[in-house]
C-alpha cells in the first residue's frame, strides 16, 4: 500500500469534512460540478509554488465570470483555500486567476500565436479575481483553457492575504479529458492534438519546488464541466517569499 498516498487521502478527507461545509455550494448545478466538489484534488501539504509565467497582470477585475464571451467549454471552477498543517479555510483571501483561451491565447500581450502575430493587447478575458467566503471557498466561470506550443492545458493561481502573496502556481487537467474536449468540442477540434501531455510537460514535471503536477478534480455532464481544487498555503507568505527570489531566476532562464 502506499502510505503517503493513503495519508494524502486521510488529510482531504479530515479537511473536507471537519472544517464546514464542503465546495458544492459554491459549485455549479450539474452532476459533473457536484462530483467535481464532493472530491477536490489537493492535501494539507503545502500547494507547490510555479512560475508565474510572462502572462500574469492586475485587471483589477472583481468578478466570479471571467469569460468575456471568448468561445469555448463553458468550465466551472471551484477552489478552496486551506491553511497548511491545521488544515481550516481561510476566509477573505485574495484569489486571482488566469489562463489562455481555447485558442492559446492570453489576454493583454502581443506577441502570440504559432507564428507570434497576434495582439490581445487592451483585452482582459479569462482574468479575474475573487475574494474567498467563510468556508475558504472562490468560484469562477470560464471556458476550458486551450494549448499553446510546449505547455500542457493549465490555469494560473495566485493567492493574497493582506497585500502578501500566498502562492503562486499553476493548475493542470486530466489528459484524458482534454483529449476529449479537444477532440468533440468546437473551436477546439480547430487545433486537436496539443504537442504536450502533462507527463511531457517541463512545469508539470519539474517537482514541487517549481510547481510538478497539480491536477484538479474534473468531470463532464452533458456540456458542463467542473473542476475543483483545494490549495493549502502558509499564510506567513514564508513558502512565497522563498520561492520568489528562485522563480525570478527561472522565469529569465526560460522566458516563462
Amino acid at each position: 500500500m502506499d502510505i503517503e498516498l493513503t495519508r494524502r487521502r486521510a488529510l482531504l478527507g479530515l479537511t473536507v469534512g471537519a472544517t464546514g461545509a464542503g465546495l458544492a455550494g459554491a459549485a455549479a448545478p450539474s452532476a459533473a460540478g457536484t462530483a467535481a466538489d464532493a472530491n477536490p484534488a489537493g492535501s494539507c501539504v503545502l500547494f507547490p509554488q510555479a512560475v508565474e509565467g510572462p502572462f500574469y497582470f492586475d485587471p483589477k477585475l472583481v468578478r466570479s465570470d471571467i469569460a468575456e464571451g471568448r468561445p469555448g467549454a463553458p468550465l466551472q471552477i471551484t477552489l478552496r483555500v486551506i491553511e497548511s498543517g491545521v488544515c481550516t479555510p481561510l476566509a477573505n483571501v485574495r484569489v486571482d486567476i488566469w489562463h489562455a483561451d481555447a485558442s492559446g491565447l492570453y489576454s493583454g500581450y502581443a506577441g502570440q500565436g504559432a507564428a507570434r502575430d497576434v495582439s490581445t493587447k487592451s483585452e482582459n478575458f479569462l482574468r479575474g479575481t475573487q475574494m474567498t467566503d467563510a468556508n475558504g471557498v472562490a468560484a469562477f466561470r470560464s471556458v476550458y483553457p486551450g494549448w499553446y506550443p510546449g505547455r500542457t492545458p493549465h490555469i494560473h493561481v495566485k493567492v493574497f492575504l493582506d497585500g502578501k502573496t500566498l502562492v503562486t502556481g499553476q493548475m493542470y487537467f486530466p489528459d484524458a479529458l482534454s483529449a476529449q474536449v479537444y477532440k468533440e468540442r468546437a473551436p477546439y477540434n480547430e487545433r486537436p492534438i496539443p504537442d504536450t501531455t502533462n507527463a511531457r510537460d517541463f512545469i508539470f514535471t519539474s517537482g514541487e519546488r517549481d510547481g510538478g503536477g497539480i491536477v484538479l478534480s474534473a468531470g463532464t455532464e452533458g456540456e458542463a464541466i467542473a473542476a475543483a481544487l483545494l490549495i493549502s498555503v502558509d499564510r506567513s507568505g514564508t513558502a512565497a517569499r522563498k520561492a520568489a527570489g528562485w522563480g525570478g531566476w527561472f522565469r529569465r532562464l526560460v522566458g516563462w
